[in-house]
C-alpha cells in the first residue's frame, strides 16, 4: 500500500536545542545511512568501475604526490621526528590533504544542499536538518578510504604502523562536528544568497594554502605563525600527523577545547538553520 507525501507547513517554527538535534538525528539515523550510501554510490553512477573509484582516486593522488615531491622537487620535511625518506614528504602531505578534503568537500557542497532538494522543502515531511549531516558523512566515508590508502602506503614504505593510529577517530571527530555546524549555516545562507557558493570555494582554497598541508609549521616565519594557527584546519592536521606518522599521543587538552568550541559552533549553525528554514519555501 502506497501513501502520498504528507504536506506540512514550511513556515512552522522548528526546535533549536541540542536535545532536539540529538533526537532528530537518532530518529532519522536509518534515513541518514540510506542517503549517505546513495550519495556515495551516486557519485560514481554510470562509471564502469563504480565505487572502486573511491579507492583508486586516493591511490592515484598518492602516487602523483610521491613522484612530484620526492623525485622532481626532491622535497624533504624539516622538523622534529622527520627523516630523510624519499616518500616522507608525500605521506605527510597526504595526511594534510585528507583533512583538507573532509573540510572543503562538505563546505563547497553546503550552499547548494537545499537548492538541490527543493521538493523536500515544500511537499513532504522531511528532516531538512539531516542534509548537511549526510553530506558530512559521505565526505567522511571518502576520507576513511583515503586514510586506508595512507596506512597501506606507510606500512609499505616503513614496514610498520604506529599503535596511535587507533586514536585517529578522536582527532577527526571535532573537525567533523565543526564542519557539520558550518554546513548548516552555509546551507541556509545558500538559499538566500546564491553567491555564497562562489565565496566558499575561494575561502576553502585560501585556507588550504594557509594550512600546513604543503609545509611544516617550522617553515612558517614566527611572526606569521599565529595567523596559521588561527586556521581551524591547522591543529587537526598537526594532530593527525602526530598519531599517524610520528606515533605520538595527541594534545588531549587542545582536542578537548577544540571539541567544545566546535560543538558550540555546530549548535549555533543548527539553531541558525532551524530559525531560517521557515523562509526557504518563500524563496525557492
Amino acid at each position: 500500500m502506497t501513501h502520498s507525501p504528507t504536506t506540512i507547513n514550511p513556515h512552522a517554527a522548528q526546535p533549536t536545542s541540542l536535545v532536539a538535534l540529538g533526537k532528530s538525528l537518532w530518529r532519522s539515523r536509518q534515513l541518514i545511512v540510506q542517503m549517505t550510501r546513495r550519495d556515495v554510490v551516486g557519485r560514481y553512477k554510470g562509471s564502469a568501475m563504480g565505487l572502486a573509484w573511491s579507492f583508486f582516486n586516493p591511490v592515484f593522488m598518492l602516487v602523483v604526490y610521491t613522484f612530484v615531491f620526492s623525485v622532481i622537487f626532491k622535497s624533504r620535511w624539516s622538523g622534529a621526528g622527520a627523516d630523510d625518506s624519499k616518500t616522507q614528504f608525500a605521506v605527510l602531505l597526504f595526511v594534510g590533504m585528507i583533512v583538507m578534503s573532509l573540510f572543503s568537500d562538505v563546505l563547497n557542497r553546503a550552499p547548494g544542499l537545499i537548492l538541490s532538494n527543493v521538493n523536500y522543502v515544500k511537499k513532504v515531511v522531511f528532516p531538512l536538518e539531516i542534509l548537511p549531516v549526510v553530506a558530512a558523512a559521505a565526505a567522511l566515508f571518502h576520507s576513511l578510504i583515503s586514510l586506508g590508502v595512507l596506512l597501506a602506503a606507510f606500512l609499505l614504505f616503513n614496514g610498520f604502523l604506529h599503535w596511535t593510529l587507533v586514536l585517529t577517530p578522536l582527532v577527526l571527530l571535532p573537525l567533523f562536528i565543526l564542519t557539520t555546524g558550518l554546513a548548516w549555516m552555509l546551507a541556509s545562507l545558500g538559499v538566500f544568497l546564491r553567491d555564497v557558493g562562489q565565496v566558499v570555494v575561494i575561502v576553502t582554497t585560501v585556507l588550504m594554502f594557509l594550512s600546513p598541508v604543503f609545509y611544516p609549521m617550522t617553515a612558517v616565519p614566527e611572526r606569521f605563525r599565529p595567523f596559521i594557527m588561527a586556521n581551524p584546519l591547522t591543529f587537526i592536521i598537526e594532530q593527525a600527523r602526530e598519531v599517524l606518522i610520528w606515533g605520538h599521543l595527541p594534545n588531549w587538552l587542545g582536542l578537548g577545547v577544540y571539541t567544545l568550541v566546535a560543538t558550540a559552533i555546530a549548535w549555533a549553525g543548527y539553531a541558525w538553520f532551524q530559525k531560517t528554514r521557515k523562509g526557504f519555501a518563500d524563496v525557492l
